[in-house]
């Protein structure tokens, strides 16, 4: 009976834990990091705000754990998109890359401005910087195998990947910032293929 208590009880626990989780990221998503205060996440759960701290030791830890799991699920659709681009092809593996960042960031433009550019804490910015060598590795392996083809011209990959996820990012900025004003921007579909025809001209795509 003890053992059925206990699993019961980490049963109840992972299931409260899930419920925290679910309902800072639906926060993050609406009003960034900085809208998933302990007091909305415990309100959108019934409960107290003191009853978060039973689960996570922080706010901070719960943040970082929302954004392990949604930068998770970003960083897994690009490393699918690019695992299913012709493996002989690497420049259509790079832009899957390109194309597959964009795309997600544009749908999901409040969740992907907190996830690559919001001010956060110190600890959730220790996941953003993981998460940045990830992608970067990504896409080192990519250009690797473009110059190794012949598709790209003769580079250091690990800083060609820097520079072509920086340029990606700082083309979306604008377009993601909550803050920034509208103006004529161009269409979605434009943006993603004027991305992705850059890093190819940056990396010296032989044509």
């Amino acid at each position: 009976m003890v053992y059925r208590s206990t699993e019961r009880t980490k049963r109840h626990a992972q299931t409260k834990e899930e419920a925290f989780v679910r309902a800072a990221h639906e926060l993050v998503a609406r009003e960034g990091f900085a809208g998933a205060k302990v007091a909305a996440v415990a309100g959108a759960c019934g409960v107290s705000a003191g009853s978060l701290y039973s689960y996570f030791g922080s706010r901070d830890e719960l943040l970082a754990q929302v954004f392990r799991r949604a930068a998770g699920r970003e960083l897994a659709a690009v490393r699918g998109a690019v695992d299913a681009a012709p493996p002989a092809r690497p420049e259509a593996r790079l832009e899957a890359f390109a194309d597959t960042f964009t795309r997600r960031a544009l749908r999901g433009r409040r969740l992907a401005w907190s996830l690559l550019f919001e001010p956060v804490s110190p600890v959730v910015e220790r996941e953003r910087l993981v998460y940045r060598r990830e992608y970067a590795q990504l896409c080192e392996g990519v250009i690797r195998d473009g110059v190794a083809a012949g598709r790209f011209a003769r580079q250091n990959a690990a800083v060609a990947a820097g520079a072509v996820i920086g340029a990606i990012s700082e083309a979306l900025v604008g377009r993601l910032s909550p803050e920034a004003a509208r103006k004529a921007e161009p269409p979605d579909e434009q943006l993603v293929a004027e991305i992705r025809e850059f890093c190819l001209r940056a990396l010296g795509c032989a044509s």
